[in-house]
C-alpha cells in the first residue's frame, strides 16, 4: 500500500506541475496571439485611401504634364528608395533625380485602368495599376508603387515601371 500512495502522490505532483506550467504548443499559441493582436493592422480604411488615392492623382498628373517638381517630391528622398524603369534601374533618390531632369510630358498622355489602392494600417500602401497610351497600341504598362506616410506626407519608398505586350 505503501507504493501505491508514493505512485499516486508522484502523479499528483506531476499533473500539479502540468497543470500550472502550460505546453509549449500552448505557449507557442499565446505569443502568437498577442504578436497578432499588437500587428493587426486595419486595411483599407477609408480615409487613408483617400489620402494615398490623392497623393497617387497627383503623381500620375504630374507624368502626364511633366511636373518634374511634383515627380521628383514624391519619391523619398532617401538613398534606399528604389525605381525600376523601362530601361534604368535607380538606387537612391539622387539618381531618380536624375532621371528626371530629361522627364517631358507624355504626348499623348497615358491614361490608367484597373488601378488598386491597397493601404495596411495609416502608414503604408501598395497602388498598382495599368496604363495605356494611345501611340503605343497592343502594349500595357504596369505600375506599382509602395507608399509610406512621413511626417512630411506619403512618399514613394519603392517602384516598379514595365511594358509588355497586351494579354490575348
Amino acid at each position: 500500500m505503501n507504493r501505491f500512495y508514493t505512485i499516486a502522490l508522484a502523479a499528483i505532483a506531476l499533473l500539479c506541475l502540468i497543470v500550472s506550467s502550460p505546453p509549449q504548443w500552448a505557449l507557442a499559441t499565446q505569443q502568437t496571439a498577442q504578436r497578432s493582436a499588437r500587428t493587426n493592422l486595419e486595411i483599407d480604411l477609408p480615409e487613408v485611401v483617400a489620402e494615398v488615392r490623392a497623393a497617387y492623382d497627383r503623381y500620375n498628373d504630374a507624368i502626364n504634364s511633366g511636373n518634374i517638381a511634383i515627380l521628383n517630391s514624391t519619391f523619398r528622398d532617401d538613398p534606399r528608395t528604389i525605381r525600376y524603369g523601362q530601361a534604368e534601374n535607380l538606387y537612391g533618390y539622387k539618381e531618380i533625380e536624375g532621371f528626371r531632369a530629361t522627364a517631358r510630358p507624355l504626348d499623348p498622355p497615358r491614361t490608367l485602368s484597373r488601378t488598386v489602392i491597397t493601404t495596411y494600417g495609416r502608414d503604408y500602401a501598395v497602388a498598382s495599376t495599368l496604363t495605356y497610351r494611345a501611340n503605343d497600341p497592343g502594349r500595357v504598362g504596369r505600375q506599382m508603387q509602395t507608399w509610406v506616410r512621413f511626417p512630411d506626407g506619403w512618399r514613394v519608398v519603392a517602384a516598379h515601371v514595365s511594358t509588355i505586350d497586351a494579354p490575348k
